[in-house]
């Protein structure tokens, strides 16, 4: 179990010591991001090479957080203090970004 922004996030159905008390509806948060130039320099460098492309791991991780974080103040906009089934989606908008897209579905909580 994670909290972001004070929402608590989970992957599961339900909340371990918790109980769905009201849906409030779909909570999303996405980020598009574009490529930097030294990190396309470095990557294709490492495609010679072979091997993980540090540089856009790092990048989608960190997409990944802020998508992650924008859910959770959506999910707080529509009243929620939690957000269950969490899931990402991901695609490319044009070449050199991508989209990361974060939603799950917005609940209210109280514990058991």
């Amino acid at each position: 179990m994670e909290t972001i922004e004070g929402v608590i996030v989970v992957t599961t159905e339900t909340i371990p010591g918790y109980r769905i008390v009201e849906v409030k509806g779909i909570a999303r948060g996405g980020i598009v991001r574009a490529t930097h130039l030294g990190r396309d320099i470095l990557a294709t460098l490492r495609n010679i090479k072979g091997g993980e492309v540090k540089e856009y791991t790092q990048m989608m991780a960190e997409a990944r957080e802020e998508a992650l974080r924008r859910m959770a103040l959506h999910a707080k906009q529509l009243g929620a203090n939690a957000v269950v089934n969490v899931r990402f989606a991901t695609s490319n908008v044009s070449s050199g970004t991508a989209e990361v897209y974060a939603y799950g579905t917005a609940v209210v909580v109280e514990r058991e």
